[in-house]
């Protein structure tokens, strides 16, 4: 299997993952702007969107999408319990949770990194992740993970984005159980294999 990453990108998710799962993979940088692999190949020959995160099969199926990729991976190893069975009421929650995250944490912080965009912009912007936060932060006050005592995809996918709110000098101090959160997940080895290999990657 290879997953297709760039440092820094939201492909760091399904990266946690696949370490949390022990799954034997290939990681394969991306250089998003001129859309080609670390060995050259065009990248949207791959993956037509043109952005990562995707995984090849050794089949050369492609999936992409972070949400759909890390259910796939926790679905290939049930017994991790990175996911619930397919068809539970948890396993809903799960979904409801990765899609919460998709479209109202890490499509918030799109426009943020548009450096065309002015102050103004920006600025609604954080009031919105600041709504979003406000939000789960009594739900990490309960429990030590989005989905309750265990740690689960949503949770890889919630730590890669909230890693992003350094970079636009959102103070997550604010929200101390997110702060925990982000700490306590932070700690485990494999995030913190897939974190190091992603920083030294960028360097490379």
């Amino acid at each position: 299997m290879k997953l297709y990453f760039a440092p820094g990108a939201c492909s760091l998710s399904p990266h946690i993952v696949l370490r949390e799962l022990g799954i034997d993979f290939t990681p394969v940088k991306v250089d998003l702007a001129a859309k080609t692999t670390a060995d050259g190949a065009d990248f949207k020959a791959i993956n037509p969107k043109g952005y990562v995160p995707a995984i090849e099969l050794d089949n050369g199926q492609v999936l992409t999408e972070g949400p759909a990729i890390v259910q796939f991976l926790a679905d290939s190893k049930p017994e991790a319990g990175l996911a619930p069975a397919a068809g539970t009421w948890e396993r809903y929650r799960l979904q409801e949770m990765l899609n919460f995250i998709s479209t109202e944490i890490h499509k918030q912080f799109s426009p943020l990194f548009n450096a065309a965009n002015p102050d103004s912009v920006k600025d609604a912007q954080k009031a919105k992740l600041a709504q979003r936060f406000d939000g789960i932060e009594p739900l990490l006050a309960q429990q030590p993970y989005l989905t309750g005592q265990n740690f689960s995809v949503a949770d890889a996918y919630l730590f890669t984005v909230l890693g992003w709110s350094k970079y636009f000098n959102i103070d997550l101090g604010r929200w101390p159980a997110i702060s925990a959160f982000v700490e306590r997940t932070a700690a485990r080895p494999a995030v913190a294999q897939a974190v190091a290999f992603e920083a030294q990657a960028k360097k490379v």
